[in-house]
């Protein structure tokens, strides 16, 4: 039998803010109920019909750009696109290359540079400091080097290689994505673009004329920027955004963090491991309130408490000043609710990790009669924009950051791939259940889904009973080889049907574990079905085997199981 290949996501690379995950998942209007499980489930073993053709253009068409142009399609009723995307993050190129494998004539707009912020500003470069924060942690742990049997020398670190090597990361990370669309016939366009009209865009650089193309439709992507909070003045020196953060210009002695979580508990690890005092300010009551609570208090012991980090929380950064004159940075604090003065702290610098604000400010929006809310650009289910009166504004859809559904950059790509798919004829709704996040902490967490009290809160409204199951990396023989046995992965389930409601993990390679809970979800699979998948041994992935063989379904409970495939 021939090989079969199922594409199941693109990029998974992830763009975090201080927003929740799964609040973000509950504001959204859909409900797993109502979905296809991204048509993946009666699809997946499929033969795919023109797959062998779309991939020989693809392979003859690396490095020949000339020859290539044939494979961007060939456009019709009279526009110059069947498809232009506004924006070159990882969402408008994940769009663009399966709008080309469909056979659309496709051009992406950016003013920028190829990449967005996740590659540039966000995800890509903070893995590579992150990467050095790993490894001097490990360095630095006598006693876990002990335990292998290993001497090592005091561990040191360049600053400024250090810093080389996440913009490096980011450089070689953007020329991919920018080869990529190149090779495959994709016009990338440089400029600010807007929408003129229906089905209309417009491009071009500040004090040059502006080029205005036609196209079938069109996808908004421009993603977003650090959200500074009124009170806080960036010099981009001493009071910087994470923008700022990853060039890491410096490694100050006493950091403040603004916000605890993704972004913030990333930087804090970083910056600990090179050596500086940390301290978070956070509003809400506790310190990392968008996990779930038992994963959050598990990690606040391995990654907080131990380490050279204090907390605030329940306080507002009400003002903060930048270092200058000799003077350090003052930090203002005031009482969450009753807004009354708290402490003021004198620090060398300050990292406002408050989550993202939308980039969708001069798009011409006014021009369709679509308005904002908050920022975002509103869409219905299937991602098409939505204007001032309610109606769907033909053949224009928004992705990623800008339409808020969900602000990961994993997320806009599939998203873009979703809107292709209705673009072409095959209607698709993405279940924004089945996504995962993950921080890249030492160790990492990850999650899908909702957390205990989010499922708790829906089963108690639509009458339903949750369970529970957790393992614990202590038992897995490759976490213990590894000598990293603190962990724990958790199961949120209905015993009744078996089905999947929400995984949580903290522990070693959590971010590359979770994506079996993920797809399970997406694929509709429920706890009775998965038990029965195999695993190597000795691997971490027996974290999860453990854990889906640990979780209790009611007896005679059963759902339909794909025909198994020979090969």
């Amino acid at each position: 039998m021939a090989s079969l290949s199922i594409s199941l996501s693109s990029n998974l690379s992830a763009t975090r803010s201080s927003n929740s995950i799964s609040d973000l998942y509950l504001s959204s209007s859909i409900s797993p109920q109502s979905l296809r499980f991204c048509g993946l489930r009666r699809a997946a073993f499929t033969p795919l019909k023109s797959s062998s053709s779309k991939q020989l253009v693809s392979k003859q068409c690396r490095g020949k750009l000339s020859v290539c142009a044939s494979a961007n399609g060939t456009v019709s009723g009279g526009f110059d696109y069947d498809l232009v995307i506004i924006g070159a993050g990882v969402g408008g190129h994940g769009a663009a290359l399966h709008a080309v494998e469909k056979g659309l004539k496709t051009a992406i707009i950016e003013g920028d540079v190829v990449g967005g912020t996740c590659v540039n500003r966000g995800c890509v470069p903070s893995k590579a400091l992150l990467a050095v924060s790993g490894r001097m942690r490990e360095l630095q742990n006598e006693h876990h080097m002990k335990a292998f049997g290993l001497q090592v020398a005091a561990a040191g670190y360049d600053r400024q290689a250090v810093a080389d090597h996440a913009n490096n990361l980011a450089s070689k990370i953007r020329n991919n994505l920018t080869n990529s669309m190149k090779n495959l016939g994709v016009d990338i366009l440089t400029g600010v673009g807007s929408v003129v009209g229906p089905q209309k865009v417009k491009y071009g650089k500040a004090g040059l004329p502006d080029t205005t193309i036609t196209a079938k439709n069109i996808i908004i992507a421009t993603g977003s920027v650090p959200f500074v909070p009124k009170g806080v003045e960036v010099d981009g020196k001493t009071v910087i955004t994470s923008d700022h953060a990853l060039k890491l210009e410096t490694v100050p002695e006493w950091i403040v963090i603004v916000g605890s979580g993704y972004i913030g508990l990333e930087f804090s690890d970083v910056y600990t491991a090179l050596g500086s005092e940390v301290t978070f300010v956070e509003a809400l009551d506790q310190l990392m309130p968008g996990f779930d609570p038992e994963i959050g208090k598990l990690a606040q012991r391995v990654l907080i408490n131990p380490r050279k980090i204090d907390y605030h929380t329940g306080v507002f950064a009400s003002k903060i000043t930048p270092a200058k004159d000799g003077k350090p940075v003052l930090i203002e604090l005031i009482d969450a609710k009753t807004k009354e003065p708290k402490d003021t702290l004198e620090v060398d610098a300050a990292l406002i990790a408050t989550g993202r604000a939308p980039f969708t400010k001069g798009l011409g929006l006014e021009n369709i009669n679509v308005e904002t809310q908050r920022g975002f650009i509103p869409v219905d289910e299937r991602m098409q924009v939505i204007d001032a009166n309610g109606t769907l504004v033909p053949h224009l859809y928004c992705i990623g950051d800008a339409n808020g559904k969900l602000m990961l950059a994993h997320a806009a790509s599939a998203q873009g791939i979703s809107v292709v798919e209705q673009v072409t004829g095959h209607d698709h709704v993405l279940n924004h259940l089945s996504i995962p996040a993950a921080c890249f902490t030492h160790p990492e967490i990850s999650m899908v889904g909702l957390t205990e009290p989010q499922a708790r809160e829906k089963a108690e409204k639509e009458g339903f009973e949750v369970s529970i199951a957790k393992t614990s990396f202590k038992a897995n023989t490759k976490a213990l080889a590894e000598n990293e046995g603190e962990g724990i992965a958790k199961l949120i389930y209905r015993p009744d049907n078996g089905e999947i409601l929400g995984v949580h993990i903290f522990g070693l390679h959590a971010a590359d574990l979770i994506h079996e809970a993920s797809n399970a979800m997406a694929l509709g699979t429920r706890i009775q079905d998965i038990k029965f998948a195999v695993h190597a041994h000795p691997t971490l992935s027996e974290v999860l085997d453990e854990l889906f063989k640990s979780a209790k379904v009611k007896a005679g409970v059963s759902s339909p199981v794909g025909e198994p495939v020979s090969v």
